[in-house]
């Protein structure tokens, strides 16, 4: 292993050009949770390419991927305030979590373990995913002793029941497991641009009644 120091600094395409290389989130440092120099990343950018839980239109397992390459034209200083946040925090990209495309259930273990190894460290994620599903089980890997407070800005909720019947665990339904599990507090959860049409409403109503501002 290399002694020299890890940068938490993206490479600049003044320096080495945006093209080349292996991408990684803006061009950050890739080091993994078992890094000897782990304890100094103050936020990690994680991938979650998985979509088993999305009922309509899959792909979204591609998004990290995807996010790596195009952040590669991401500069590092603010045209307007001057502001470098690198200068502010140690980043760096933690790679991508471990999923099971085969197995929901076996996934959303995966997921909540990675999360929970990484908040033991306190390091704060920065997640790409991946459908909305993975929501949950990243709270459950982050949550300790108190419900969490939430900002959601989405077009729907994700507090839905269930589809086709009763699977529980899809992509419109995060939330609600969550708020049942005791992972957020409904009464300090945000939902903010909810415009998508609905099947019946239900999903709204039953937020309300448990106190989610929408």
């Amino acid at each position: 292993m290399s002694d020299t120091p890890i940068s938490f600094e993206p490479v600049s395409g003044a320096i080495s050009p945006r093209f080349a290389g292996v991408p990684t989130f803006m061009r950050l440092p890739n080091i993994a949770l078992n890094h000897p120099d782990i304890a100094k990343v103050d936020i990690g950018l994680v991938g979650v390419p998985w979509d088993a839980g999305t009922t309509n239109r899959p792909g979204a397992r591609h998004g990290p991927r995807q996010l790596r390459d195009l952040s590669t034209m991401i500069r590092a200083v603010h045209p307007y305030t001057g502001v470098n946040p690198f200068k502010l925090v140690n980043c760096a990209d933690l790679g991508d979590c471990p999923v099971n495309p085969a197995d929901i259930q076996d996934c959303l273990t995966r997921i909540t373990n990675f999360y929970s190894e990484m908040h033991s460290k306190n390091i704060v994620p920065l997640t790409g995913g991946g459908d909305h599903l993975v929501s949950l089980p990243i709270l459950r890997g982050i949550k300790r002793k108190d419900p969490l407070s939430m900002i959601h800005i989405d077009a729907h909720t994700d507090l839905f029941d269930e589809y086709f019947g009763g699977s529980k665990f899809t992509h419109g339904t995060p939330f609600r497991r969550a708020i049942e599990e005791g992972l957020l507090d409904p009464t300090r959860v945000v939902q903010i641009g909810i415009r998508g049409t609905m099947y019946d409403g239900e999903d709204i109503e039953w937020g309300r009644q448990n106190g989610v501002h929408i």
